[in-house]
């Protein structure tokens, strides 16, 4: 999980009860939003959210689970994905 925050060690604006979630944040890296794009979140919600809520929380992608896709694929007839 990322949190994104406006300006370097900054955390006002991120909500108590989240930060205590979050635990003791540490700076992975520090963005220009405004020339540079994400792989899994769009940009502009980023700046949107940060500008309106002072910070953005990107969780990570739900994971697949494995077992149901491969009950889809034998039940559609589909040779399993080795």
């Amino acid at each position: 999980m990322y949190l994104y925050v406006p300006k370097k060690d900054d955390f006002s604006q991120v909500p108590d009860q989240l930060m205590q979630m979050f635990g003791k944040p540490v700076i992975v890296m520090m963005i220009n939003l405004a020339t540079r794009s994400l792989a899994l979140v769009d940009v502009e919600k980023v700046k949107e959210s940060m500008n309106k809520d002072g910070y953005f929380l990107q969780l990570p992608p739900p994971t697949e689970n494995e077992l149901e896709k491969y009950k889809q694929r034998k039940q559609q007839g589909d040779k399993p994905v080795e």
